[in-house]
C-alpha cells in the first residue's frame, strides 16, 4: 500500500519509494546494530518500531519524508534517504543511512543527490543541511563529496551536532554539479570497483 502522495524517484541503479510495513525487518535490525549509533543508536524494539512508525507519519505531517532505496536489478532495499524536519530541529535536513551489508558502493550518494534534486526543483527549496556527529567520519565525508560545506554560524540540534550546508540549486548546475554526477557514474559503472574506501 503506496501512500498516494509520496513520489516515486529514480536513478540509474535505484528506486526510491515509500517505506513500507514490509520494509521494517532491515530497518529495525540496522537500528538496533553499531550503524546506528551516531543517530541514537543501537535502539531496542520499541524505539525502532517507534522510529519507524515516525517515518511513515512524517509524510502525513510534513508532505515529504525519507524513502527506502531500493535496488533496481533485484528490488531489494539496502537503505533510506530523504528530508527530515522533526520538532526541534531548526532546518529542513537531508539525511540518508545505507544498510550495514549494503556500505560502500555509492548508494547513499546517489540517492542523497537525486532526493535534493527533487526537494529543490519539485518542491521549490533553497537550502537544506545535514546534522552530522562531528564523529562520524564517513557521513561528513560523504556530505563533502556531495558539496557540502560546514556551517559553523548555523543553529545545531543538540549544541553537539555539526551542521553541513548543501549547495543551492545554482551552484549545483556548476561545475561542482558536474562532478558529482561523475562520481555517481563512476559507481553506477559495473567495472568500477573501489577498494579500500569506508564510503558510501
Amino acid at each position: 500500500m503506496v501512500h498516494r502522495d509520496i513520489p516515486v524517484l529514480e536513478t540509474k541503479r535505484l528506486q526510491l519509494r515509500a517505506p513500507e510495513p514490509e520494509d521494517y525487518p532491515n530497518f529495525k535490525a540496522t537500528f538496533a546494530s553499531y550503524r546506528s549509533r551516531f543517530m541514537g543508536g543501537p535502539l531496542n524494539e520499541y524505539e525502532a518500531w517507534m522510529l519507524y512508525a515516525s517515518e511513515i507519519g512524517h509524510w502525513e505531517i510534513r508532505g515529504y519524508g525519507m524513502w527506502m532505496i531500493h535496488l533496481k536489478d533485484t528490488d531489494e532495499t539496502v537503505g533510506m534517504a530523504g528530508g527530515w524536519f522533526p520538532a526541534k530541529w531548526p532546518e529542513r535536513e537531508i539525511a540518508w543511512i545505507i544498510w550495514p551489508d549494503q556500505s560502500g558502493k555509492g548508494y547513499a550518494l546517489e540517492a542523497a543527490d537525486r532526493v535534493r534534486r527533487y526537494f529543490y526543483h519539485d518542491l521549490g527549496w533553497d537550502t537544506a543541511v545535514s546534522y552530522i556527529d562531528p564523529k562520524n567520519l564517513e557521513a561528513i565525508r560523504l556530505a563533502e563529496r556531495l558539496g557540502c560545506t560546514k556551517d559553523a554560524s548555523a543553529a545545531t540540534v543538540d549544541g553537539h551536532d555539526a551542521v553541513y550546508r548543501h549547495p543551492s540549486l545554482e551552484e549545483l548546475q556548476s561545475q561542482l554539479g558536474h562532478g558529482i554526477d561523475m562520481e555517481i557514474a563512476h559507481y553506477q559503472d559495473p567495472l568500477f570497483k573501489p577498494k579500500g574506501w569506508a564510503l558510501d
